[in-house]
């Protein structure tokens, strides 16, 4: 088999499945419409599909026709709650919903590489689960794979693409080690006194405790924390006050802490230190609370070097990006990298003439097309390059 002549044969399918998406973007769990479509296509290939899993989650499984070892290809499915302000004409018609992070395209390639594996499933050695996760954005692979999806059989090894807007159409992005960050969000309620604007001697002021606590930590970032080892503290939401002659009674500030180092646990720790020791010199109290968005996603380094074996196959390997890609963004797919061998690499959409460079989350964010192709038959490529790994043989 040809494998870019099998995608390139379906590039219009391709093209069709993720501007389907595009056009009927859900969020969360609220998976109802898109998971349907999956997993009807997976059917369709004569897959064993499980529907349901964390709610709309969908699992095909494609038994070779040789025993051996069982990878994962995954990929998400929800979008996100942003009004779209492209002119596409398919663009989103659900209101306030839009796919702004590429997770339309990350699905259409998924499958049109379960329907070319499928088709030549008596040749494949092992097996292949596609994993098609609900609510991405908030953390919903850990579900999934409490629900039993790395078993039944159990799952060697996974792979996951993030189509990417930073990096340029036809180059593919990926490192070992630390590739997305962990991402823990807090929330500080900080209690103080309210009361008159004119007397503030008589209240005890939350605003300016909180000020305080942004200073400081700001000052923890520069002074306290190794440079080498990337951590980035911000405050994103404050909230406090309903007048200018009233000192508030509280005042509640949010924000995440973000680390590409497995010393996120240490930052919180000295984190609460210098909120409550600075709490406590401005006379207030303080509830402090945080939740994990994502643990560290780490990529195996076998794993990384299939990746960018199969790579070298389709962009060719000076198109291979292999330093300065890491970034200080979450991604769940580390609960899988957590738990097996695995690898997660970007493919680039970025195209200035296209208008596809707009960053992830905008409400402009569009793909380059293109892309496409080569996201799938890296799929494709990356379970053979790991199925026939064992032996040095490829059974396709």
């Amino acid at each position: 088999m040809n494998i870019n002549n099998e995608v390139e044969a379906l590039k219009e399918e391709l093209i069709n499945l993720r501007r389907d998406f595009h056009q009927y973007p859900e969020l969360g769990f609220e998976l109802y419409r898109t998971s349907e479509i999956v997993a009807n296509y997976l059917e369709e290939c004569g897959l064993d599909v499980q529907r349901n899993i964390a709610k709309t989650g969908v699992v095909g499984l494609l038994k070779g026709n040789r025993p051996g070892r069982t990878v994962i290809l995954r990929s998400d499915m929800d979008a996100l709650p942003i009004q779209e302000e492209n002119t596409l004409p398919y663009r989103s018609v659900n209101k306030g919903i839009m796919h702004a992070c590429g997770h339309d395209g990350h699905m259409a390639m998924l499958l049109v590489a379960a329907k070319i594996l499928a088709k030549y499933k008596e040749k494949i050695k092992g097996n292949v689960k596609f994993v098609f996760q609900p609510n991405e954005e908030d953390a919903g692979a850990e579900i999934m794979i409490n629900e039993g999806i790395l078993e039944n059989p159990h799952a060697d090894a996974a792979f996951g693409i993030h189509l990417w807007s930073s990096i340029e159409t036809k180059k593919i992005g990926i490192v070992p080690g630390p590739i997305m960050a962990s991402s823990h969000y807090f929330k500080i309620i900080i209690h103080g006194k309210g009361g008159h604007g004119g007397a503030p001697h008589m209240s005890v002021d939350p605003i300016s405790c909180g000020v305080n606590i942004i200073q400081a930590i700001q000052t923890m970032q520069t002074r306290e924390l190794n440079a080498l080892k990337p951590t980035v503290i911000t405050f994103c939401k404050i909230n406090c006050g309903t007048s200018p002659t009233i000192i508030p009674e509280k005042m509640e500030m949010e924000g995440s802490i973000r680390c590409l180092h497995n010393e996120a646990e240490y930052i919180q720790k000295r984190f609460g230190e210098i909120v409550k020791s600075i709490c406590q010199a401005h006379r207030t109290t303080c509830d402090l609370s945080f939740k994990c968005g994502n643990i560290l996603l780490n990529n195996d380094f076998h794993m990384t070097e299939l990746v960018i074996k199969a790579g070298k196959k389709i962009v060719s390997r000076e198109n291979i990006l292999d330093s300065n890609i890491s970034v200080l963004l979450g991604e769940d797919f580390a609960e899988f990298s957590a738990r097996i061998p695995s690898a997660f690499y970007f493919v680039g959409i970025a195209n200035r003439e296209k208008g596809t460079d707009y960053p992830h989350h905008h409400p402009c964010f569009n793909i380059d097309e293109d892309a496409l192709p080569i996201g799938a038959e890296m799929h494709i490529r990356c379970a053979l390059e790991y199925l026939g790994s064992s032996d040095n043989r490829c059974y396709l």
